[in-house]
């Protein structure tokens, strides 16, 4: 599976970018978040925060403040594999 994010509303004239994160990445991300962060979400979160930290490693984008949104709570997949083995 993978997560596409695209703008809200899409306008084909600019330069908008479309960033496809997979669903191991995602929920690698998001597991991520909960343990360094502290951060409940869920897994569109977590494709959404791989993006953003995808899009700030870029040399570009050094000292740049990059802002994303985060879309989900983790609750509904607490007993899910997103979830599994953050407490042991």
């Amino acid at each position: 599976m993978f997560w596409c994010l695209i703008p809200a509303v899409p306008n084909i004239h600019n330069d908008a970018e479309v960033i496809c994160v997979t669903n191991d990445d995602a929920l690698t991300t998001a597991r991520r978040a909960a343990k360094e962060a502290g951060l409940m979400t869920g897994i569109s979160s977590g494709a959404g925060l791989w993006a953003a930290l995808q899009i700030a490693a870029r040399p570009e984008n050094a000292g740049k403040l990059i802002v994303t949104i985060i879309p989900s709570y983790g609750e509904r997949y607490l007993s899910t594999a997103l979830f599994a083995g953050l407490t042991d």
